[in-house]
């Protein structure tokens, strides 16, 4: 069976500095004609990091789409012309001031792919360095260091609730644990 569906025309609704919006006008596989809303994403880091405790350094950041403050992993948005670890390392030292001596990538995967092709791409740092804070002029956030295994637990409370912190967490945890 065809699951794709042919993009007809496409008009360009917004474009700001972090996403863009398009509508596009597809015919679907049964020859009907439809039309999907599209957020363009340039992509972005997440970056899992323990210490050497075994603690996993988190932010606690105030989000506006769902007016709640979240604990994450340290993340944030490819620059033109970065690379991925590249951002994973500036993202890392920007949200909790430390230096990863060992970082490794992970995996990379699609956030909200029904409406939008941001992917994320998941670092796991360790080997790390306290430098200073380096935070963006724009974020406002605080940084802290959990236990691993009460990260897990926080997931399982429904304290942790953001999808890549979920994500990372759990993978660093069966990665570690492989180990």
């Amino acid at each position: 069976m065809d699951f794709y569906e042919t993009t007809l025309n496409s008009k360009n609704i917004f474009s700001g500095r972090f996403i863009k919006l398009r509508v596009d006008e597809v015919m679907l596989p049964n020859g009907r004609k439809s039309t999907r809303e599209i957020v363009e994403h340039t992509g972005a880091v997440a970056i899992v990091a323990i210490d050497n405790n075994n603690n996993v350094l988190m932010v606690r950041q105030y989000r506006k789409a769902i007016e709640k403050v979240l604990l994450e992993i340290p993340a944030g948005k490819l620059e033109e012309g970065e690379s991925k670890e590249e951002c994973a390392v500036r993202e890392l030292m920007e949200e909790t001031g430390y230096f990863p001596k060992a970082i490794k990538y992970v995996i990379s995967f699609y956030t909200s792919p029904g409406f939008s092709n941001e992917i994320i791409h998941l670092f796991l740092a360790t080997d790390l360095e306290k430098k200073s804070l380096e935070a963006d002029f724009d974020e406002y956030l605080q940084s802290e260091a959990i236990p691993l295994e009460e990260a897990i637990e926080k997931i399982s409370n429904g304290q942790i609730t953001d999808g890549k912190t979920i994500t990372g967490l759990l993978l660093a945890r069966s990665i570690i644990g492989d180990n």
